[in-house]
């Protein structure tokens, strides 16, 4: 069974240092998707990012080599990315010349790839898949996936192994007028405003100037998930996911009474638990 039509046409962003790539992927969508409408085209990273902003497409494209920020760079700053209440983050689709990088965490689901060059049957695949996802964004009929940044972890070692550092350990946070020393695993959950994070602990909160885009990038994947822009959560201190009476998943943490909401674009990571 075909998925249902969109509302509106998807819009895509491509991303790729090499003008011929990025005429060759717009001509082999325009076969395979005629509906899709390229919004804007990037020469690097850093341009993919801005061009996510500006537009807020349904879909990007990324070359996973770019001079600047890499492909999964891109994407992660991307998973940070403050858009509209009601967007989605969009969906990602590598494209790399390196058949290494069509590693296990492409076949997750979060991501697709595509070979170059961009052969017509592959692609088509790809549309395929993102068509059924974007039929089923933020609804209950959405598939299961893993937690974005794990995956995005798991590539950026691929792509460059010498920048793969150790996960942070321990947190040098402020308690009232003190400095205090605070194991990681002993987090219940992080949140930000605009100006600190909160650490909280079982026994105790504590601030850190350190914001949540930072800390995705340095704690383990594993062990912490990013359930909204602004928070991140313990996996081993969830005790339950419900819903409130708009729909909407709120988490709740072993040893302390807060409840935490998951937006919309994490809303999948709970699903089948």
């Amino acid at each position: 069974m075909n998925p249902p039509a969109l509302a509106t046409a998807p819009r895509a962003v491509l991303a790729d240092d090499e003008r011929l790539m990025r005429e060759q992927m717009r001509a082999r969508l325009a076969e395979v998707w005629p509906e899709l409408e390229v919004v804007a085209e990037a020469k690097n990273g850093l341009e993919a990012v801005q061009a996510v902003l500006a537009h807020q497409p349904e879909i990007v494209f990324l070359d996973i080599r770019m001079p600047g920020l890499t492909g999964v760079e891109a994407a992660r700053q991307i998973a940070q990315l403050e858009l509209d209440d009601d967007s989605l983050l969009p969906e990602i689709v590598f494209v790399t010349a390196y058949d290494q990088y069509a590693i296990e965490a492409f076949e997750q689901g979060v991501v697709d790839y595509v070979l170059k060059p961009a052969e017509r049957e592959r692609l088509q695949l790809t549309v395929e898949r993102l068509k059924k996802r974007l039929a089923t964004r933020g609804t209950a009929d959405a598939a299961p996936s893993a937690p974005i940044q794990q995956l995005l972890h798991k590539l950026s070692a691929h792509v460059n192994p010498a920048a793969a550092t150790g996960y942070l350990q321990w947190i040098q946070a402020s308690v009232g007028s003190t400095i205090q020393m605070i194991p990681v695993a002993d987090v219940l959950f992080f949140i930000s405003d605009e100006k600190y994070t909160r650490v909280q602990t079982a026994q105790l909160e504590a601030l850190i100037r350190k914001p949540i885009k930072e800390l995705v990038d340095e704690l383990d994947p594993q062990l912490f998930w990013q359930i909204h822009r602004s928070t991140l959560v313990n996996v081993n201190a969830v005790s339950g996911v419900a819903r409130d009476f708009r729909g909407r998943q709120i988490v709740s943490v072993k040893g302390h009474p807060e409840k935490l909401e998951v937006s919309r674009s994490y809303a999948g990571l709970f699903r089948g638990m």
